[in-house]
């Protein structure tokens, strides 16, 4: 319901498609924050190539409802949150993978040859 408009026989339904979205988008940072946690490796940097995966919720939704405002903030700053620290932690697979990289396919370091001869 928008301020200064009387509710129209509709905004009930948009509180539940925002419920619902709000819903779907909690699940999505669990469970990224749940990969966070199991510190696979591989999993983490999965979730870094899944940013094309997302689809913004449909444009006629129209605004978040009042009653969700809230709800949706708190969600919001949870979802940076964890992109932060999936960010961080994805930076710091790539460098542990590029060390790794350069340790095992490096030249090899010379070795010391020592001449043992009378003088």
């Amino acid at each position: 319901m928008t301020p200064g408009r009387p509710a129209a026989a509709g905004d009930g339904d948009a509180s539940r498609d925002w419920a619902t979205v709000l819903d779907e988008l909690e699940g999505e940072v669990l469970a990224a924050e749940s990969t966070l946690r199991s510190d696979r490796e591989d999993e983490i940097a999965a979730w870094g190539r899944r940013a094309e995966d997302w689809v913004p919720p449909p444009s006629s939704l129209g605004p978040v409802p009042e009653d969700l405002r809230e709800r949706a903030a708190r969600l919001l700053q949870h979802q940076l949150a964890v992109a932060e620290e999936l960010v961080e932690r994805i930076i710091q697979s790539r460098r542990q993978r590029d060390v790794a990289a350069r340790m095992s396919y490096g030249p090899p370091r010379p070795v010391a040859s020592y001449i043992d001869r009378a003088l």
